[in-house]
């Protein structure tokens, strides 16, 4: 699980063949987990506007029926999570203005929802995420900074995801203590690394300020096939490098992760 020194025993941001450019199922993700000796493993595919052309609620089914899915799975706490993209600078996250008049099985619904309050509430934390950025263009920093304070302030939101590669210039400091003041993690991206140095650079002025604040992460790998599930070497080695609490590591263990997320969304309902 690379690194000798912090210890990281959940991986929170993974995905599924749902997610349309990833390679593995549940099963193979949590075989992999547990392989790894991971205590907890977290899938969280992709809820954006990536996955499909059109806005149909039947798309989305993937999400409502995780219930089917075992709390405990060859030895590692499963937990039901979703990567939502951030699609304006208020923050608000994929589907919130998109309305779903009909069941999946197309019939009328009583009252009308958006595919946002469909989808979210149901899982036990989301990630907020950029990919598309069309919407970021000319946005001023203080703009894209007030977009992931928003973010953050989703009920739920746990983690933003990946602020290291979204190449979005926002005020850390800012969004960092918006995010201690709220109890919700910052993550650190393993998919991240690699990319450039001035990804791998931000990465580390992120994690720094983090250390230095007293915000806590999730260390993450944002695995695509189950090899990479739990394959942390790159997060670990730059957090050692700049000798990150492990305190602050809210992944080091099942308990701690799920007591920051009991601390951020409340209790966690099975």
């Amino acid at each position: 699980m690379g690194g000798t020194g912090l210890t990281n025993l959940c991986d929170v941001h993974t995905h599924t063949v749902f997610t349309r450019h990833a390679y593995s199922t549940i099963e193979e993700n949590v075989r992999a987990a547990s392989e790894a000796g991971l205590e907890l493993l977290g899938s969280a595919d992709h809820f954006s506007d990536m996955m499909y052309p059109a806005d149909d609620y039947r798309d989305w089914q993937y999400f409502i029926n995780m219930a089917a899915w075992p709390r405990e799975w060859h030895g590692v706490r499963l937990l039901h999570g979703i990567e939502c993209d951030i699609v304006d600078l208020s923050g608000h996250l994929f589907g919130w203005d998109v309305p779903v008049a009909d069941s999946i099985v197309g019939d009328a619904r009583d009252s009308h929802r958006t595919l946002y309050e469909s989808i979210v509430p149901r899982q036990d934390y989301a990630i907020a995420s950029i990919h598309g950025k069309v919407f970021c263009k000319g946005a001023t920093q203080g703009s894209l900074t007030d977009m992931y304070v928003g973010a953050l302030d989703d009920p739920h939101v746990l983690i933003l995801g990946h602020t290291g590669r979204s190449g979005i210039d926002f005020d850390i400091d800012t969004v960092l203590a918006h995010a201690k003041q709220t109890h919700k993690l910052i993550e650190i991206n393993e998919h991240s690394f690699g990319s450039s140095r001035h990804i791998d650079g931000r990465c580390r002025d992120i994690a720094c300020r983090c250390a230095e604040m007293g915000v806590q992460i999730a260390v993450n790998t944002d695995a695509h096939i189950s090899c990479a599930v739990g394959r942390f070497d790159q997060s670990l080695d730059l957090l050692e490098s700049i000798h990150f609490p492990q305190e602050l590591v809210a992944t080091r263990s099942a308990e701690a992760f799920l007591a920051a997320r009991e601390a951020a969304l409340g209790p966690l309902g099975e």
